[in-house]
């Protein structure tokens, strides 16, 4: 069989797949062909029915947003004049992630050459912040585009300083900033700045305990130019300045990360740290890695010197945590 045999033709939203005729046990798959944000596969098998299915290929877009397809599907003979069709009552709004989810099996069916016509009416998708699902082809292009065009343009604003109002003094820098930017993103800037204090009289606002670097790092990330190699220099730092000035997501974002590299040379100040800025995954983390992964005999000496200096409360959590582990 040559290689057209598996070929599927498109257009923007149809599919033809053009099949000889098959053999009373027979079963084909289609090369892979693209419509909207996916490659597809349709698959022929003949036995007792002839059944047809369609599925997006396997890939971690499928996984992480799978199409909700509406479409119709036909089969359509090409073996004699009149081209006899089988229409599918058709789909609407359903999500399609494995071969399973879609099957048709056709009873009364034709021999010789015939086409699996399928007309995508639309493919929608959950954002990835959820919600309702949307259209690829009515607003979710543009969408993206005009947020990546909105951030690109913020980031602008940040790196070359346009129509700066604020002035953010590091301790040992100053960075050009924006009111409206700091405010929509901080409740505590909005308060600042609304308010007779005198950061909105000076026109400056003194953040003496971040570097110049981390401070940064830190409106990079409130103007939506994020950069993963400086985030993991200063996630302490900006967790600071996550806490102090309410930038929830942010700190969510730095709680997130200290979870992922715990060892026996950090867990310590990450216990720390949990307890200071009230991090209860993070907190458990550390409690479990040293008690019940037994941690905390490997660094005896350094947990004895934690406990001299640490907070009553979280060393009666600590206790609490190493007697309930005896009990088990």
């Amino acid at each position: 069989m040559n290689d057209s045999a598996y070929r599927v033709e498109t257009a923007p939203r149809l599919a033809q797949w053009r099949i000889d005729a098959l053999s009373s046990t027979s079963f084909r798959k289609s090369d892979p062909f693209r419509i909207g944000l996916w490659n597809w596969h349709l698959t022929v098998e003949r036995h007792k029915h002839l059944c047809v299915k369609l599925y997006p290929e396997v890939s971690s877009l499928t996984r992480e947003q799978p199409p909700i397809a509406s479409f119709v599907i036909k089969l359509v003979s090409t073996s004699s004049p009149n081209r006899r069709t089988i229409v599918h009552p058709g789909i609407c709004d359903k999500q399609l992630k494995n071969h399973d989810d879609f099957v048709w099996a056709v009873d009364n069916f034709f021999s010789g050459r015939f086409i699996i016509d399928v007309e995508f009416l639309d493919l929608k998708v959950v954002p990835p912040s959820g919600g309702e699902p949307s259209s690829i082809w009515n607003s979710y292009n543009i969408e993206k585009r005009s947020a990546a065009t909105v951030l690109i343009s913020l980031s602008r604003m940040l790196s070359e300083g346009i129509h700066t109002d604020i002035i953010i003094n590091a301790n040992n820098g100053s960075i050009g900033a924006h009111r409206a930017v700091l405010a929509t993103r901080s409740p505590v800037f909005r308060s600042m700045f609304s308010h007779n204090l005198k950061e909105k009289e000076l026109s400056a606002v003194n953040i003496s305990d971040m570097s110049f670097e981390a401070c940064q790092a830190f409106l990079n990330y409130i103007y939506g130019d994020f950069k993963a190699d400086e985030f993991l220099t200063h996630r302490l730092a900006l967790l600071h300045a996550a806490d102090k000035y309410d930038v929830s997501d942010l700190k969510e974002a730095c709680h997130e990360s200290l979870l992922e590299d715990i060892d026996t040379k950090n867990v310590l100040e990450r216990l720390q740290t949990a307890h200071l800025y009230r991090l209860p995954r993070l907190k458990s983390s550390c409690l479990r890695y040293l008690v019940n992964f037994g941690k905390i005999y490997e660094i005896h000496d350094d947990f004895n010197a934690f406990l001299q200096n640490a907070d009553r409360e979280l060393i009666s959590e600590i206790f609490q945590e190493v007697l309930a582990a005896w009990r088990t």
